[in-house]
């Protein structure tokens, strides 16, 4: 019998939710689920066990989808270029003026991992934010917000949790949530760990003031690491599952979290989150905004609200500013 591991189902629900809002074409649902679980037999249980019906399920026999590869993304120039489809009055373009963007290359559990890293030019000292994606990686969006970062006055980088794969923009969409769930939590918690070694070796960043925010399955990783790297400061943590209350009581930074009202698959266990962290020292504030679902930050979405996308936003600026 299939059993899912808590990230595989979060995501192969996520995409349920989609595809039976319109969201998402069956074809990619169901490619999608084919590269989180690795075979036509176990996509099938794995579908069967979110609740999809004997019309929506595929044979086990029909064959599993081939990634195709993206190739690497073009050339960034110099000039100023707007982030495609976003919404928000907040979004930084690539090229603004006051900030320096970057590569950044470090070395993690081995290997090297590459993020995308902006921050002030003014040539002094500043707090940090470390930037979790969502399940599509690294993409022109989380971009956008390390950009939003760094204009607040913040260092801000986002790894890129595929970099071992070849980087985001060298694999097919579909295929991206399933490398990320293959690759473990523990992996993506180690390569946090080695994010934040490197920003507090840098001369640019004032030595101990580093926080970390992350985003659906990046807000599941976001909460993961404030039970793993203690010398954060704070986090936040949008609509990301739990962690394991068991590990609650080793939450060093201040923790805020951040739930959708419409998202009953992850607001709907908060409170026993909430009671968890009640029984805790650990700061903590976990927020539900109303009338908006899963994602709705994200502005090259559907589900974009700009209302509470920004009231979201500035309370997590609030929570960083009161915490770092």
């Amino acid at each position: 019998m299939v059993q899912l591991e808590k990230f595989e189902k979060y995501l192969i629900e996520e995409f349920y939710d989609d595809y039976r809002s319109g969201d998402m074409s069956h074809g990619t649902f169901t490619r999608r689920v084919a590269f989180i679980m690795g075979s036509m037999t176990a996509t099938a249980a794995a579908m069967t066990l979110v609740g999809c019906t004997p019309q929506e399920i595929p044979r086990a026999t029909d064959p599993m989808p081939t990634p195709t590869a993206t190739g690497p993304a073009a050339p960034k120039g110099t000039a100023t270029t707007a982030v495609p489809n976003a919404k928000s009055p907040l979004s930084v373009p690539e090229g603004a003026a006051g900030l320096t963007t970057a590569t950044a290359n470090f070395q993690s559990q081995g290997t090297q991992i590459s993020g995308y890293l902006a921050r002030p030019e003014d040539g002094g000292q500043h707090p940090a934010v470390l930037i979790c994606h969502e399940n599509r990686g690294l993409t022109p969006h989380i971009q956008d917000v390390v950009r939003r970062f760094a204009k607040q006055g913040y260092v801000a980088l986002a790894l890129d949790l595929l970099s071992r794969e070849g980087g985001t923009a060298n694999m097919d969409p579909d295929a991206v949530p399933g490398a990320l769930t293959q690759a473990g939590a523990a992996r993506h918690v180690g390569d946090f760990k080695a994010a934040f070694e490197y920003l507090n070796g840098q001369d640019f960043v004032e030595g101990g003031r580093i926080a970390m925010i992350g985003f659906c399955f990046g807000g599941g990783i976001t909460w993961q690491a404030s039970t793993e790297i203690p010398g954060l400061k704070a986090t936040s943590a949008f609509y990301g599952p739990a962690p394991d209350l068991a590990k609650v009581p080793t939450i060093k930074p201040a923790v805020m979290g951040v739930y959708a009202e419409k998202d009953a698959r992850i607001t709907g266990p908060m409170p026993q989150l909430q009671e968890a962290l009640d029984r805790t020292s650990v700061k903590h504030q976990l927020k539900v905004y109303p009338g908006v679902d899963h994602a709705f930050h994200n502005d090259t979405s559907d589900r974009y609200v700009e209302a509470q996308a920004t009231a979201a936003w500035n309370d997590t600026l609030a929570w960083f500013r009161d915490n770092v």
